[in-house]
């Protein structure tokens, strides 16, 4: 069964344009126009994955963004005009999976498609479904956390990024590796986005487990996770 991709822009013409890349690579699609339009047919059709402009009429991405991550954790691509860092920081702060500037190539967009997708796929491996590190369950098969017996509601991506770091306690990663350990490929300027899903993940594991640094940052070098309280 081909995955459905949701696209959401006002521009039509890009839309199209979407469509047929998308189709002709052997996605299902379905086309929105605005942030309502666009909350029906997530509602109506319960795609694979998002497609998301910022700036549109009656609704925008950012707030359609909030209503998904209510109660899914399905991938969302923002494409933007805004190019700022606080944009990007902004929309993956409120639960998208990835960032892309306009103009952006198709070609590009499609790989990050497909790493998504395949990510996602990946988490239902039965080889190692559950991992656990110190207070930290993790649950591959139904992509659920729980940190001291409490569930903490992650994103696609998030998920990836902390599993990666708890299925390896202590040893340190470089923002450049955690890329390719959550996508499979690294992209330019998108290192910088690895502090905000952390940063994401830390608050949510701090609203069930209190202030504890399961993260740690190793400055000029990247991420670790703790296992074990420091005393």
């Amino acid at each position: 069964m081909n995955e459905k991709i949701l696209i959401v822009d006002d521009e039509k013409k890009l839309v199209g344009m979407l469509v047929t890349a998308l189709e002709q690579e052997g996605y299902v699609t379905v086309p929105a126009y605005d942030g309502v339009e666009a909350l029906e047919a997530w509602r109506a059709e319960r795609p694979d994955l998002v497609v998301l402009d910022i700036l549109m009429p009656r609704m925008d991405g950012l707030e359609f963004c909030r209503h998904v991550r209510g109660t899914s954790d399905t991938p969302i691509i923002i494409l933007s005009a805004r190019s700022e860092e606080f944009d990007k920081l902004e929309g993956l702060g409120i639960g998208a999976d990835d960032y892309m500037t306009k103009p952006f190539s198709f070609r590009e967009l499609v790989a990050r498609i497909r790493a998504l997708l395949r990510r996602r796929a990946m988490v239902a491996d039965p080889v190692r479904p559950t991992v656990a590190a110190g207070p930290l369950v993790m649950d591959t098969e139904r992509h659920s956390v729980e940190i001291e017996g409490r569930p903490v509601s992650l994103t696609s991506t998030e998920f990836d990024l902390l599993l990666a770091l708890a299925s390896d306690p202590e040893r340190v990663f470089s923002r450049s590796r955690l890329i390719e350990a959550i996508q499979g490929d690294s992209f330019e300027g998108y290192e910088r986005t690895i502090d905000a899903h952390v940063g994401n993940i830390r608050r949510k594991l701090a609203e069930q487990a209190g202030d504890w640094s399961i993260i740690e940052t190793v400055y000029g070098v990247g991420y670790r996770f703790k296992a074990q309280k420091n005393i």
